[in-house]
């Protein structure tokens, strides 16, 4: 299969994922959140890979949701298809029959971050900047961002984390559980193939299964989130302090909320 912002490549049992709109920072548009779910769904069929490496093109893994996209008159982004896609792709990544590595270098924000916390092993470089940021733009976490959060942290920090939309760079994320392995600046990639090569000379087999006994359980739960995720960003996007916040954005100032 061919794909337009994304590359997948295989080399024996491991594959590469590679966000590839780097001239957006592999922010992500309605294609790219479609390709991402066809490319989980496709490899969720793949008994040959059993490592799965994501990183991104360029000087950042991804900046989140494509917020020019968001607001372009031209042709403005259908949500309710969207939500679809970004649902598809979350719920496929946690049902992968793969070991799932994120490299982590400049930022992973929003939806990019969503992705990043779904994986099993998280390394980033001691210069990335992560974040839940949602907020900021008044909507709330999709891309079972609220699923993945409490299952790394729990529910208290994840609101914590979620309502300040604080950017972390790697070893806070390392401090609070949101990352597994940090790295110097430029070695996050280096470092992934590295601990592929070690996951696929150990008993490997036996991991997968064990990633299946330990997700399978918790399948319902994040079809839910994702259902409720889906339901409030389809709200939020209606709401006076999400167009502030686009607006804000786009002219580079400091959001006025009003809580409507």
């Amino acid at each position: 299969m061919s794909y337009q912002t994304i590359k997948l490549k295989k080399e024996g049992r491991l594959a590469q994922l590679i966000l590839n709109r780097p001239d957006a920072m592999n922010a992500m548009d309605e294609v790219m959140m479609k390709e991402l779910a066809d490319a989980f769904e496709a490899l969720q069929q793949d008994q040959s890979v059993q490592v799965l490496l994501i990183h991104g093109e360029g000087r950042a893994f991804s900046a989140g949701g494509d917020i020019k996209k968001m607001v372009d008159p031209t042709r403005p982004m259908e949500i309710d298809k969207v939500m679809v896609d970004v649902s598809r792709l979350a719920l496929a990544l946690y049902r992968l029959p793969q070991i799932t590595i994120a490299t982590v270098h400049g930022a992973a924000a929003g939806l990019g971050f969503s992705l990043v916390l779904g994986c099993d092993y998280i390394i980033a470089e001691e210069e990335s900047k992560l974040a839940m940021n949602f907020i900021g733009i008044g909507l709330v976490p999709d891309g079972a961002g609220h699923f993945f959060l409490k299952e790394r942290v729990g529910v208290p920090e994840a609101k914590k984390i979620i309502w300040s939309g604080k950017v972390m760079q790697g070893k806070e994320a390392l401090e609070v559980g949101l990352a597994d392995e940090i790295v110097v600046e430029g070695q996050a990639l280096k470092a992934g193939k590295l601990y592929a090569e070690k996951l696929l000379a150990s008993p490997i087999a036996a991991m997968i299964a064990t990633k299946k006994i330990l997700h399978d359980g918790k399948i319902a739960d994040l079809e839910n989130i994702l259902k409720l995720e889906s339901e409030s960003q389809i709200a939020m996007r209606k709401t006076t302090d999400h167009i502030e916040g686009i607006k804000a954005f786009v002219e580079k100032r400091k959001p006025v909320f009003v809580g409507e």
